[in-house]
């Protein structure tokens, strides 16, 4: 019988790979977090811009998905603060940062990637395109800078 490419495994992320997925919308935060818990990841919830910041203060993540528009502030905000250093753990990397959004303009995708987000992805958008986005951001190599 011959080899069969089996879809239904996933392809990566290695061992011990943690996300956090910001998202208001709990139904959403519900199917996002399922879906990557099948593909293997170790996944957390915030629903609000204060858990965010409890949980990137408790939690080394490896990715966070950013929903922007949270009921009590800005995922922007979220990412100038990671990227600014405010959630460091000893020897752990800041986490690379995916927006998810329904903000599909220039300026908004620009402007998120220009605050530091690693990837941009505007909703409505498929899973299969989210989780190969997020194996991409999980498998990048860190650079650590002196």
């Amino acid at each position: 019988m011959p080899p069969t490419a089996d879809f239904a495994r996933p392809r990566y992320p290695p061992p011990a790979v943690r996300l956090l997925i910001v998202e208001d919308e709990l139904d959403l935060a519900t199917a996002l977090a399922t879906g990557l818990r099948r593909e293997g990841y170790a996944v957390d919830t915030a629903p609000t811009a204060g858990q965010a910041r409890e949980r990137l203060h408790e939690t080394p993540y490896d990715v966070v998905c950013l929903d922007l528009g949270l009921p009590d502030g800005d995922g922007r905000d979220i990412c100038r603060e990671l990227r600014a250093g405010a959630f460091q753990f000893p020897d752990a990397v800041p986490p690379r940062v995916l927006m998810l959004t329904a903000r599909d303009a220039l300026d908004d995708r620009v402007g998120g990637l220009d605050d530091g987000a690693d990837d941009y992805l505007v909703k409505p958008f498929s899973f299969a395109e989210l989780a190969a986005r997020v194996r991409a951001l999980a498998r990048r190599p860190i650079v650590r800078c002196s």
